[in-house]
């Protein structure tokens, strides 16, 4: 008898209601919501389910993210292998492919003019550098988090694995993915405080139809002249570039297929859970993280206002040719962004179509975020 009460309070002992903290119970509540966000309301689903499952997970039970030393058997748990993959910047670089094979980069190449609101709208990444700085964080960390300005997960974890900033890599991702499903409550506001109902009126002009080599030689000169100037970049600008290669060619359908489908998914799994399962109570309720989410929101904010604010200005010098609201969509949130600025115009004027305009800042900020990224590892000489 004896035997059998040990053995089922040992039983007992082991679920998790006997293990768990205040803090992993706020952390599966915060789970619930992700989930609630991304189901109920089509936050970034394909992002925000597995991160919060992630979250769930480890909050119930952190062996999942064991590392092997800490083990009895010596194998660590299952995340641990995940994240590994992240901490090695593998499944960053495998994102940008996929990226690459899913985007049409011809509105960018119709109106080159894009490039710089792309690159305006990475101001928020460098006002979020020096605040963060002024906080307390060192020059690596202030790096780390500075990327969420781009609106760019993957390289957000991709920059901080490369500057040693693992113990971040949870909170910065967490943050970077959560202000990516929430352009379209963001943004707006920011948009409509500084432009004018006759500025989101403007219609702009068809774009130039795109040749096939202009699209199949576009990749191949942006990996030249981007990775010459920041050899950094390569793994990021290389791999988006390479995917969009496989799709321009022609000649690899079943790689192009399998870039922008099959491998992509399976890395957004991987990707989305080893990122969930790094923000356990531990390492997530503190002062750094509380930090880290307010960087974030400032550097997103900084970068949509510094995009539209350039587009001021080239509506301005261009006789109002230009609709400003497009250079919100230079932070590389693909395609939401150029979605919210196509909604703000249409709100308007109703018959006002600005998504392909604005396509060519958006995808004109995922490479933008990139040479930012190169550009912090070789201030640092990673």
């Amino acid at each position: 008898m004896s035997y059998i009460a040990n053995t089922l309070s040992n039983l007992v002992h082991q679920t998790a209601f006997f293990n768990l903290t205040w803090g992993n119970y706020l952390m599966i509540l915060v789970a619930c919501i992700f989930l609630y966000l991304a189901i109920a309301h089509d936050f970034e689903p394909l992002l925000l389910v597995p991160i919060a499952f992630g979250m769930l997970l480890v909050n119930i039970y952190p062996g999942i993210m064991m590392e092997p030393a800490e083990s009895s058997t010596g194998v660590g748990g299952l995340f641990h292998y995940f994240y590994i993959l992240d901490e090695w910047s593998i499944l960053p670089s495998l994102i940008f492919m996929g990226v690459g094979a899913m985007t049409d980069f011809g509105p960018l190449i119709a109106n080159p003019i894009s490039f710089l609101l792309g690159a305006a709208a990475q101001l928020g990444i460098y006002v979020a550098y020096f605040l963060a700085i002024f906080l307390g964080f060192n020059g690596k960390a202030a790096a780390a988090i500075s990327i969420i300005g781009g609106a760019d997960g993957p390289t957000s974890i991709f920059l901080a694995g490369k500057l040693g900033q693992s113990a971040l890599m949870g909170p910065i991702a967490v943050a970077a993915y959560s202000y990516m499903s929430l352009v379209p409550i963001i943004q707006p506001p920011i948009m409509k405080a500084f432009t004018t109902e006759e500025e989101r009126k403007i219609k702009m002009e068809q774009l130039r139809p795109i040749t096939k080599l202009e699209k199949i030689l576009f990749p191949i000169v942006i990996t030249i002249v981007v990775c010459m100037i920041l050899p950094t970049t390569a793994p990021l600008v290389g791999m988006l570039m390479l995917g969009n290669l496989f799709r321009e060619c022609g000649v690899v359908k079943q790689l192009t297929e399998t870039a922008s489908n099959a491998m992509m998914y399976i890395v957004v799994i991987l990707l989305g859970t080893s990122v969930g399962a790094s923000t356990s109570a531990e390492a997530f309720l503190n002062a750094d993280t509380l930090k880290i989410v307010v960087l974030g929101l400032a550097a997103f904010c900084f970068g949509t206002f510094g995009g539209v604010m350039l587009g001021k200005l080239m509506c301005r010098i261009s006789g109002g040719r230009i609709n400003p609201l497009i250079g919100s969509a230079g932070v590389s949130a693909v395609p939401m962004a150029a979605r919210v600025a196509q909604k703000v115009g249409a709100e308007a004027d109703p018959t006002n179509f600005l998504l392909m305009h604005a396509m060519g800042p958006n995808v004109a900020g995922v490479i933008g975020t990139a040479v930012a990224a190169g550009a912090f590892m070789a201030i640092y000489g990673v």
